[in-house]
C-alpha cells in the first residue's frame, strides 16, 4: 500500500503543475491578451457548462441516486450565489477585481479535489488504470487550466498573482488523493456528494457570471457577437470530445 500511497502522490504532484498552464499565455503582448480575455471568459464559461452537463452530472448519478443528487446541485447553486454575495458585500466597494474569480477558484479547487479522489480511487483499483486516469485528468484539465487563468486576468488580477491562485486551486488534487487513499471504503458516496456540489457551482458561475459578462461585450458588433458565441460552444465542444474519447 505504500507504493500506491507513493504513486498517487506522484501523480497528483504533476496534475497539480498544471496550475502554472498560465504561463504558456505570457509570451502575448499584454496588447494582445487584454484583447483575447473575453474570449477566454466565453470559452470557460461554456468548459465549465460542458463540465457540469457533460461530466460531473453523468458520473454522478451513477454514484448516488437522482433526487439525491439534484437536490445536493440546488445547494451547490444557492451557496455559490451566498458566497458570492459575500464578496460584493465585503469586496466591491471599488471592484478592482470581480467577486466571479473567487468563485471559479473555489469551484476549481471542490473540482480539483474530486480529481484527487478519483486518481486515488483508480490507482487503489489497479496502477495501470491509475496511470490511465491520470493521463486523461491531465488533458481534461489543461484547456480549463488556460481558461480559468484568463479568466482571472480579465477579472483584473495580475498575471503573477492569477498564476499563484491558479496553482493554488489546482493543488486542491493533492489533498484528493490523500483523502482518497485513507477514505477508500466511503469514497464513492463522499465523492458523489462533492460532484453534484461542484456542478452546482460550476452552473452558477457559468450562467450567472461569465455569460452576462460575455453578453455586456457584444454591444452591437455582430462579427465579435459571433466569435464570442462561438468561443462558448467550443468550451462545450472540447468538454465533449473529452468525454467522447475518454469512454
Amino acid at each position: 500500500m505504500t507504493t500506491i500511497f507513493f504513486y498517487i502522490l506522484i501523480a497528483t504532484l504533476v496534475d497539480s503543475l498544471l496550475g502554472f498552464a498560465g504561463k504558456l499565455l505570457f509570451w502575448l503582448k499584454d496588447s494582445w491578451l487584454n484583447k483575447l480575455l473575453i474570449y477566454f471568459v466565453a470559452f470557460s464559461a461554456g468548459a465549465l457548462l460542458g463540465g457540469a452537463f457533460l461530466h460531473l452530472l453523468p458520473e454522478g448519478i451513477e454514484i448516488i441516486e437522482p433526487k439525491k443528487l439534484f437536490l445536493i446541485v440546488i445547494i451547490g447553486f444557492l451557496l455559490f450565489a451566498i458566497i458570492e454575495g459575500y464578496f460584493h458585500w465585503h469586496q466591491c466597494e471599488k471592484c478592482d477585481t470581480h467577486p466571479f474569480s473567487y468563485m471559479m477558484l473555489i469551484g476549481d479547487g471542490i473540482h480539483n479535489l474530486i480529481d484527487g479522489i478519483i486518481i486515488a480511487a483508480s490507482f487503489l483499483i489497479d496502477i495501470r488504470l491509475g496511470i490511465i486516469t491520470t493521463i486523461m485528468v491531465l488533458i481534461h484539465e489543461l484547456p480549463q487550466q488556460l481558461g480559468l487563468f484568463g479568466s482571472l486576468i480579465y477579472a483584473g488580477h495580475k498575471k503573477n498573482k492569477a498564476l499563484v491562485y491558479s496553482f493554488f486551486a489546482q493543488s486542491t488534487v493533492i489533498i484528493g488523493g490523500i483523502i482518497g487513499f485513507f477514505i477508500s471504503n466511503t469514497t464513492e458516496q463522499f465523492s458523489g456528494a462533492l460532484i453534484s456540489f461542484a456542478a452546482g457551482g460550476f452552473i452558477y458561475i457559468a450562467a450567472s457570471d461569465l455569460v452576462p459578462e460575455v453578453h455586456k461585450s457584444y454591444k452591437g458588433n455582430l462579427a465579435k457577437s459571433a466569435l464570442l458565441t462561438l468561443s462558448l460552444f467550443f468550451g462545450i465542444a472540447v468538454m465533449y470530445l473529452l468525454k467522447l474519447f475518454g469512454e
